[in-house]
């Protein structure tokens, strides 16, 4: 990674305010998933180390820019203080007088301070100057170690990072190697695979991956655009007819490296209890939809990620949330998990599969930003790393 890290800093008895990514799921007052909060750990125990001071921002979910006590981080503080076996100071505010008070005295020697919500604030959003400015006065230096919002460019991403002198995180570096190794170097062979709802909200991404990957792997709703483009009957499946044409482009250009299922789960709904049968994709029922890839698939799909020497995975194969329509994307999962090459996990609903099915440690990486990933392997410039200073520049 060319961005200046943290490790090029002198931290040691600086207040460091650090973007961390800590939207995580909360369910009756208690963090479900600390999987993010986790991943934050070794930047912050480096900090500790090192003598220097931090504090942690984050958003978390949608609050609309006022306070909401359903988006409260006391639940992600209590989780964060037991993972980190250190002081962590709760406040109820992000800048102003009480904020102020505390850094004064500075009263959490060896652990940390973690603002509210930076989302209770319409200024963050926005990336609002007058806001960015109050939050860079409150720290000697800026840490980004928050993947997951990187193509945001709200104040705590992009806005504080231009008021002081601002570094990459342990983190955010380790995302930015891995995701330059499948664009830049990959171990070959190198396979891809995507799945997801929308051909539109992938277009960018799968020319990107056919530029390098060897074989691009196709699941999920998408790929009855594709059918329906190659003169299938699709039933009541999800296909975006605009797109159509693009389909037949990708088809054309890619040949034998787009691969597609070959069978399909049907239904007449997406509920557990609903009757379903697998078919071949083209003989689908005109009054069903297809929810998953079929065993088949499967099996194809395992044949070329086991031999894959690169592995990058983004989007379930079906409607994995619903038990019945599982296990395509269970399959897949396992597979990756088995491959012997690098394996990249790309966010979103795909990590949740591989947590369900408790194969994290058998992933290179698991990527902690869905939407930041895609748009990163597609070659677009994410707001929060292009604000960080390359090392030459430092």
């Amino acid at each position: 990674m060319n961005k200046r890290s943290v490790r090029d800093l002198n931290v040691g008895g600086k207040r460091v305010l650090v973007r961390v990514d800590f939207n995580v799921p909360i369910k009756d007052c208690e963090v479900t998933d600390d999987t993010r909060i986790r991943r934050a750990l070794p930047t912050i125990r480096y900090l500790l180390e090192k003598g220097a001071r931090p504090v942690l921002i984050s958003h978390l979910g949608r609050p609309k820019g006022e306070p909401n006590p359903r988006y409260a981080m006391d639940p992600v503080a209590r989780r964060l203080e037991e993972l980190l076996g250190a002081p962590v100071l709760k406040l109820d505010a992000v800048v102003g007088p009480e904020v102020e008070e505390v850094f004064k005295s500075w009263d959490v020697e060896g652990g940390v301070v973690l603002l509210e919500n930076s989302r209770f604030y319409p200024g963050e959003t926005k990336n609002d100057p007058d806001f960015a400015q109050q939050l860079s006065a409150l720290a000697d230096l800026y840490v980004d170690d928050a993947f997951g919002a990187a193509h945001r460019a709200h104040a705590t991403t992009v806005g504080v990072a231009e008021h002081l002198p601002a570094a990459a995180g342990l983190l955010m570096e380790d995302e930015i190697d891995y995701l330059d190794k499948v664009l830049r170097d990959p171990e070959r062979p190198f396979v891809a695979i995507l799945g997801g709802a929308k051909v539109s909200d992938k277009v960018g991404v799968i020319e990107s991956l056919l530029s390098v990957a060897d074989f691009l792997l196709i699941g999920g709703a998408m790929c009855f655009t594709f059918f329906k483009a190659q003169g299938y009957e699709v039933g009541k499946s999800l296909v975006e007819d605009e797109y159509m044409e693009e389909a037949r482009r990708l088809i054309d250009e890619a040949g034998e490296r787009l691969v597609l299922p070959v069978d399909i789960v049907v239904a007449e709904r997406s509920e557990e209890d609903a009757p379903s049968q697998t078919v071949r994709v083209e003989e689908i029922p005109e009054n069903v939809m297809g929810l998953d890839v079929g065993p088949e698939t499967v099996e194809r799909f395992g044949e070329h990620i086991r031999k894959a020497r690169t592995v990058f995975w983004n989007g379930p194969m079906g409607v994995f949330e619903v038990d019945a329509f599982a296990k395509g994307t269970e399959g897949v999962a396992r597979a990756v998990a088995e491959s012997e090459g690098t394996s990249i996990v790309g966010g979103g609903d795909s990590v949740a599969a591989v947590t369900k099915l408790g194969l994290e440690n058998e992933m290179s990486h698991i990527s902690t930003g869905g939407g930041a990933s895609l748009e990163y392997i597609e070659g677009k410039e994410l707001p929060g790393i292009a604000v960080l200073p390359n090392k030459e520049d430092a």
